[in-house]
């Protein structure tokens, strides 16, 4: 019961809460001017502290409510931000406009799958997409159900996807040699672009990974390279995601932190790709001098993120001729005067690789093709596994290792020496 008082010349609220170590307690608020102020403010207080907390009742809620508590106090503490991303875009254009006008508690398993069942029938959305769709019902009705208590069951857990009678394309492309030297004759000119290829089929870096690197993390003399950052662009504070405002960047590029533990690791590289980088770090520096004050220097400024108060590193850029109060750090895959696009460094080759070569590939191709490739030379798979920053070797074997033609007809020919030692008839 909330009670109110005069208190000065104002009043205040007070009403009684859990007693503490066997003494009553009471939760008590000042400075209101009349006593109806006080009353309601009270009053809504006091709704709250019963409902533990909450501005809502858990079961009266609406599910696209629920959506937005729980982007707010999961994914946003929990998550990375480009899955936040794809989350938020699902909820946005395909669960509130279907299922956010039901209460939470209201939803049932059957409802779930024939929202999963429509939205096949009607976008036939390819397997996987539908897979995330279908994740993100399982994870938010899980948090309600098992974390929060706002629901007593998981009404997503049962609920299944519809049968593919098509198996999914392959969107992978394994490079053949004469692709990869295609690529690097139409970019010789292009070196911040021809050494990302070189450097990604070499390693198998992710293409975060790759562009995240700095001079710091190639050791020439031990030939090793370390992964331990990735890169990331986001949308600066109050810009609309994916406008673009004439005359200034809406975007700003992070250090952000490997994909999982096992992703951070240090590999060794050969010597042709060795002798490519102290090429390509040479002629940094020529461009340092030939470009002088308009030079393109990069910093990092540590900040926080604005959801879960952790440390980010954001990358700053400025003309050699600025003094910067802030840590310099060189990186890797820049223009010859220095600007850095990050992970955008590759969108318009990739047009070129399409349009003009000829080639239907991803970026992401330059790691399956390396998987690939090391399988075919016999490598040992725990160490593909731990070159690429996979936890275990069931990751390698059935996402990024590929049957190639040298691989089945390998297979034929290992056969065939057991078949010459047949008695045939003749």
């Amino acid at each position: 019961m909330v009670n109110v008082r005069k208190r000065g010349k104002g009043y205040q609220y007070y009403f009684e809460i859990a007693p503490v170590n066997g003494k009553r307690k009471q939760q008590v608020k000042s400075g209101f001017k009349t006593k109806k102020e006080a009353e309601e403010a009270g009053i809504k207080a006091y709704n709250e502290y019963n409902q533990t907390g909450h501005s809502f009742t858990p079961a009266t809620i609406s599910y696209s409510d629920y959506l937005d508590y729980w982007l707010e106090n999961y994914c946003h503490i929990n998550l990375k931000y480009h899955t936040i991303q794809a989350y938020t875009n699902i909820i946005k254009n395909h669960i509130k406009p279907r299922l956010g006008f039901y209460r939470l508690a209201q939803i049932t398993t059957s409802t779930l799958q024939e929202f999963m069942n429509n939205i096949y029938v009607e976008k036939a959305f390819s397997k996987n997409f539908l897979k995330n769709i279908l994740k993100v019902l399982k994870t938010s009705f899980g948090y309600a159900a098992n974390v929060v208590g706002f629901i007593k069951e998981n009404p997503a857990k049962n609920v299944t996807l519809p049968k593919y009678d098509i198996p999914d394309k392959d969107p992978a492309h394994i490079f053949t040699n004469e692709e990869i030297n295609m690529m690097l004759q139409r970019f010789k000119n292009n070196h911040a672009m021809y050494y990302a290829i070189l450097t990604a089929y070499c390693t198998g870096l992710r293409a975060a990974e790759l562009f995240a690197l700095t001079w710091d993390d190639i050791d020439f003399e031990r030939k090793t390279l370390t992964v331990n950052k990735n890169i990331l662009k986001k949308n600066q504070s109050g810009a609309t995601h994916g406008r673009h405002i004439s005359g200034k960047a809406t975007t700003v590029w992070y250090f952000g932190t490997c994909k999982t533990p096992g992703s951070y690791r240090t590999i060794e590289i050969g010597d042709t790709l060795v002798k490519a980088l102290k090429e390509y770090k040479e002629e940094q520096e020529r461009d340092k001098k030939e470009y002088g004050d308009l030079y393109m220097k990069h910093y990092i400024k540590e900040t926080k993120n604005y959801y879960n108060n952790k440390p980010e590193y954001k990358i700053l850029n400025a003309y050699a001729e600025l003094d910067i109060a802030l840590k310099e750090v060189n990186l890797v895959f820049v223009k010859h005067n220095g600007v850095f696009e990050g992970t955008d460094t590759s969108k318009y080759p990739f047009k070129v690789i399409h349009y003009e070569l000829g080639i239907n590939c991803r970026f992401h191709d330059f790691r399956e093709t390396h998987a690939t490739k090391l399988i075919e030379a016999g490598a040992d798979i725990k160490a593909i596994a731990k070159r690429l920053g996979h936890s275990n070797i069931r990751t390698t074997y059935e996402i990024y290792v590929r049957v190639t033609q040298k691989m089945k007809t390998d297979t034929v020919d290992k056969f065939e020496d057991f078949a010459n030692n047949l008695q045939l008839c003749s």
